[in-house]
């Protein structure tokens, strides 16, 4: 007779991001006090599941309140969540305890980048690059930011966008369209630091320091 169930108990052709789900939900209804909790808030996280993965991270940390995994884990979800505040409330607790944490640095770094906290950003990477010293996208980004807005002696632009005058949208939109990602980073880091609380110049230098940095990395 056949088999009416030919995947067996259903791991079979499982998805694996429900599978590992399942996984960790087995293991924790067998033991509640047990720290898989926090590989389960993640699994939740990856698949979109944030207020899940938050609420089990906060209950898991009452017990573990130490747990700079589960509370790293907890600080993504809120991202994920739109919270950055949240989040840069629990790694700083975390950095409180481990300062040396790149991981951490990091992505502190990049919440205050796109809040536009520039020098916030610019100091943990500095952490970072001490921290980590492969991590070349952190070191570009951290000359970047050090630059203040000034281009470089060689740049094709450097003496034109020396003023003020033409440190304009309008200007960083033709150096991207230009493939001058160095300028446009400039330009629009200018003008962040001018006005922090102008997200499109917030995010046309997200945008520039991406062009940047893959620019650097090659195709």
């Amino acid at each position: 007779m056949a088999n009416p169930n030919p995947q067996g108990d259903g791991a079979a052709g499982e998805d694996p991001a429900a599978g590992a789900i399942r996984r960790y939900e087995e293991r924790l209804a067998k033991d509640p006090a047990s720290l898989a909790f926090a590989p389960l808030a993640d699994a939740y996280r990856r698949v979109g599941r944030t207020r899940e993965a938050i609420n089990l991270c906060r209950e898991g940390l009452g017990r573990f309140p130490h747990y700079t995994t589960a509370r790293l884990i907890l600080a993504k979800a809120h991202l994920d969540d739109g919270d950055p505040e949240a989040a840069l409330a629990e790694l700083g607790v975390i950095l409180q305890s481990s300062p040396k944490d790149a991981q951490v640095h990091r992505l502190a770094a990049g919440i205050h980048r796109r809040a536009g906290r520039l020098e916030e950003a610019r100091q943990h990477l500095e952490h970072v690059v001490k921290l980590d010293g492969g991590d070349r996208e952190s070191r570009l980004l951290l000359e970047t930011l050090a630059a203040e807005g000034r281009t470089s002696e060689g740049s094709p632009l450097g003496r034109v966008l020396a003023d003020d005058t033409f440190a304009t949208m309008s200007m960083g939109a033709l150096c991207l369209e230009q493939g001058l990602s160095d300028e446009a980073a400039q330009i629009f880091l200018r003008l962040t630091r001018k006005n922090p609380g102008d997200a499109r110049a917030r995010a046309r230098l997200e945008e520039a320091l991406r062009a940047k940095t893959q620019k650097r990395k090659g195709p």
